[in-house]
């Protein structure tokens, strides 16, 4: 075992008034880990990356941890995974552990120290669907088509499939993934209505009044789904938006780059008892990956080719090298033959990504309302309180502040002593709405598709 510097660790302003436990914040020194053999689970993403660069370069090792990292059929075997204990913890969806705590599926009180990265996922339509959306694209000087595209391309497409009663039917990942609430904002966004759900009444199917109808397909499927004819497009993480091009069976149409500038995508989730049991190994395992996320940035990227590398290996996301290069290192291609620069398409550390912000939690939780899967009105007060319960800053500065104290993170790399843990609002949104975490209800109430105040199916 390489020896274990112990730390010292500063309260965080963001814990006053909230009610939660402050051990990690107050505590003078970490120790050993508690628990130094760990199990992790993940699905083969590239955005699964932090945890596989922590293990191939040593980090983990540096912090007395011993762990295996196991790929995952879905994302429910992943999270059950985590919840019975066969897994210490996981890459999850960001929604997964929201989800989770609010009982919405299966129930367990999870959540995250560590949010793993910003992007990284697009939207794919089959070769027949893009023929037929590409004359009500405007057109660049050289032909190319002009990004982003919106979804209002493909609505006189949904609409003749409509007509010609014919199901329009498109993929994503999860009920509660950043997909599934990416692609129903994107075909909202261009008036095309994704169906609510209804759990009260018994229907998880979120096909009710549906112009587009999504399911779940697990990504690495989601090509062959798309060549099989199964599904018209699909909106997943790479590198499955990319094997599309290289296959030549669709075409990425939009990245949620596009849909909403640096969003959070997935997490790094345990449950709240293993935090609680094991609190060392829990900062001993955020540092890891926050080292981790830094070699990945740094440098303006320079290190992904040597990423891509890892990730290309068949115990982690075993897709060949340029497939995932396409994406990884900062470029993105769309039609065949149309690559463009798109460097912050995978963000890992920088723009704060690794934060586990408030605000990120409450932006799935006013989606989850606004299709239904939250049935009724909450009050502010309620979204601000459940996203303090799952996502964990407290835990995330009292690893970064140590990373500092040791010099192998700067203090400007990282959130502020003060951070109250909401973003500022925030603009870059495809139909230019903007978000303010702070005012989860008056955000709802300004989509026109969707549920409101004071609405329940």
């Amino acid at each position: 075992m390489k020896w274990l510097k112990p730390f010292k660790r500063v309260a965080l302003a963001t814990l006053i008034g909230t009610g939660m436990s402050v051990s990690f914040a107050q505590a003078e020194e970490l120790g050993y880990p508690e628990k130094e053999e760990l199990r992790f689970g993940f699905i083969k993403l590239t955005d699964m990356a932090p945890i596989a660069v922590a293990y191939e370069n040593g980090y983990f090792e540096d912090e007395g941890l011993y762990v295996t990292i196991e790929a995952q059929a879905n994302w429910k075997v992943l999270l059950d995974g985590v919840i019975d204990g066969r897994l210490d913890g996981a890459h999850m969806l960001a929604g997964q552990p929201i989800a989770a705590t609010m009982g919405f599926g299966t129930e367990a009180h999870i959540i995250t120290p560590f949010s793993m990265d910003l992007n990284g996922n697009g939207i794919t339509v089959s070769n027949e669907i893009w023929e037929q959306m590409k004359p009500n694209i405007p057109k660049m000087a050289d032909g190319r088509p002009v990004h982003p595209i919106k979804a209002d391309a493909l609505k006189p497409v949904v609409e003749k499939y409509k007509d010609e009663g014919k199901p329009f039917n498109m993929g994503m990942v999860f009920p509660v993934s950043t997909h599934n609430y990416e692609l129903r904002y994107w075909l909202a966004a261009g008036g095309i209505h994704p169906g609510y759900y209804a759990p009260h009444k018994g229907d998880t199917s979120g096909k009710i009044d549906a112009d587009a109808l999504l399911s779940v397909t697990p990504p690495p499927q989601m090509p062959a789904t798309l060549e099989a004819g199964t599904i018209y497009g699909y909106c997943v993480g790479e590198p499955w938006n990319q094997q599309a091009v290289f296959k030549g069976i669709g075409v990425p149409v939009v990245t949620d780059y596009e849909i909403w500038k640096d969003n959070p995508e997935k997490v790094f989730g345990i449950t709240a008892e293993f935090a609680e049991k094991y609190p060392n190994t829990t900062i001993r395992l955020t540092r890891a990956l926050i080292r981790a996320a830094k070699w990945l940035d740094e440098n303006d990227n320079a290190n992904r080719p040597e990423a891509v590398k890892i990730l290309s290996q068949s115990n982690y996301v075993g897709a060949d090298y340029e497939v995932i290069a396409n994406s990884m290192t900062g470029t993105f291609e769309y039609e065949k033959g149309d690559k463009r620069e798109v460097p912050d398409f995978n963000v890992f550390f920088r723009y704060n990504a690794t934060y586990p912000y408030y605000s990120d939690a409450i932006w799935y939780l006013t989606q989850m309302r606004r299709w239904g899967q939250i049935s009724e009105d909450k009050s502010d007060e309620w979204y601000k309180e459940l996203a303090a319960k799952v996502y964990r800053p407290d835990i995330y500065m009292a690893a970064a502040n140590s990373l500092i104290e040791e010099g192998l993170v700067s203090a400007d790399e990282v959130p502020a002593a003060d951070e109250d843990g909401f973003r500022d609002p925030q603009t870059h949104f495809i139909d230019d709405i903007v978000y303010d975490g702070t005012k989860p209800n008056a955000y709802i109430n300004k989509f026109s598709i969707g549920l409101k105040a004071g609405d329940k199916l």
